[in-house]
């Protein structure tokens, strides 16, 4: 998965959105797997990974915020 924008993490629902955010985890721990064994090729995807998390945590915080 390349790295998201904004506004596709905007168009998304609370729902997908949290889907998003757990989907990116059990990447990131893949990764950090394959780092520790050696096996991890694009080792810049763990940086990416744990940005797009904050970008969608971020957002539905945003989210959140406006509805009260």
């Amino acid at each position: 998965m390349a790295q998201m924008k904004i506004e596709d993490i905007r168009a998304m629902s609370p729902d997908q959105q949290d889907d998003a955010v757990l989907n990116l985890k059990k990447e990131r721990f893949n990764l950090r797997f394959q780092r520790a064994t050696g096996q991890l090729e694009n080792t810049s995807r763990l940086r990416e990974a744990r940005r797009d998390i904050a970008r969608i945590k971020t957002v539905a915080a945003q989210q959140r915020a406006k509805k009260k």
